[in-house]
């Protein structure tokens, strides 16, 4: 549980998509995501001159894609790595691009903010008996052409076709318990730093019966791990980063419907009517549902380049409490 956070500022946590180092299928290139990054980073560094402490998680879905591959690849010549140490691996490249991106975009505007940013390698306690390990459904990787996926399928992997987008190998998704560095979390907010960290999801462990700690070969989702990061450190704003400038209805159908707001209630009815497919836009609307209905007071799904207007309320899809709801009526909401 949160420490109860003493800070001179609101607290925001964004979740970074996958979309902000990997824009598409022919712009992979670590080139092309320094630039990307560096983009992120401006609206990033938005929000920071609004008056917020920042805490920055993010995806790393097709970075571990490409690790995985090279592993496959060069398996006669060097030893593979597993999926744990490869969500490691991403923490540290990933976390290394959006430090020195935000750092650089200080010295843009003047060094106007003087701020430290820091990336931790976070641990995140998953149940070793999670059906979830039965089940893999998380994307990773690029998206696969027919050939290259009945490959993928001889190795004895497990491909599926995303949300209608193409063909995506898939691995275990577990659901996030606990963040074992939360307090280091903590105390580094507290001193000020602009803190990066549950990149990817976490890197997942289990506890086993003698009390140490495991990896374990799975990849959690981002945005339920971001989710619970910004319940247990009682954020003002949970705010994630898509592609898309709001959450839709009907989305690729001839007559989409763009939303502004959406309460707890109408978000879980939408998803289960399927609206919200589980490989996109479902574990941001299950991560945002989370966070509201347990305490926090405001969530906002946008792309990048709307952060700083979806805060006043002209950009994005809101998520805010049910009308009924205790917390709505609380001198504190």
């Amino acid at each position: 549980m949160t420490l109860h956070l003493n800070l001179s500022r609101p607290l925001a946590v964004i979740a970074i998509g996958g979309n902000s180092l990997v824009a598409d299928a022919e712009h992979t290139t670590v080139r092309h995501q320094w630039r990307a990054v560096r983009d992120t980073a401006r609206s990033i560094v938005d929000i920071i001159e609004e008056g917020y402490s920042i805490v920055l998680t993010h995806g790393n879905g097709p970075q571990v894609g490409f690790i995985l591959e090279r592993n496959e690849l060069a398996s006669d010549q060097v030893h593979t790595t597993p999926l744990d140490v490869i969500d490691a691996d991403t923490q540290g490249s990933i976390g290394y691009m959006i430090q020195q991106a935000i750092d650089n975009e200080f010295v843009r505007r003047g060094r106007t903010i003087d701020r430290q940013v820091v990336t931790l390698i976070t641990q995140v306690e998953v149940d070793r008996e999670d059906p979830a390990f039965d089940n893999p459904t998380k994307p990773v990787g690029s998206f696969l052409t027919p050939d290259q996926a009945e490959k993928h399928r001889e190795r004895g992997h497990i491909v599926i076709d995303d949300s209608g987008r193409g063909l995506r190998r898939v691995v275990p998704s577990p659901e996030p318990q606990s963040i074992f560095e939360l307090e280091a979390i903590e105390h580094l907010l507290e001193v000020g730093m602009i803190v990066i960290c549950v990149g990817g999801g976490g890197i997942p462990i289990v506890r086993k019966a003698d009390g140490t700690l495991r990896g374990v070969p799975a990849v959690i989702d981002k945005d339920l791990a971001s989710s619970l990061l910004a319940t247990e450190l009682e954020a003002d704003l949970f705010l994630i980063s898509t592609a898309v400038e709001q959450v839709v209805l009907d989305f690729g159908s001839a007559n989409p419907t763009p939303l502004d707001s959406l309460t707890t209630s109408r978000a879980r009815q939408l998803l289960a009517e399927g609206q919200f497919p589980p490989g996109s836009m479902g574990p941001k609307i299950r991560g945002m549902c989370n966070f509201i209905d347990s305490g926090g007071s405001l969530g906002i799904i946008t792309c990048p380049e709307n952060f700083k207007q979806s805060l006043r309320g002209d950009k994005g899809t809101r998520f805010v409490p049910d009308p009924d709801s205790p917390k709505s009526s609380s001198p504190d909401s």
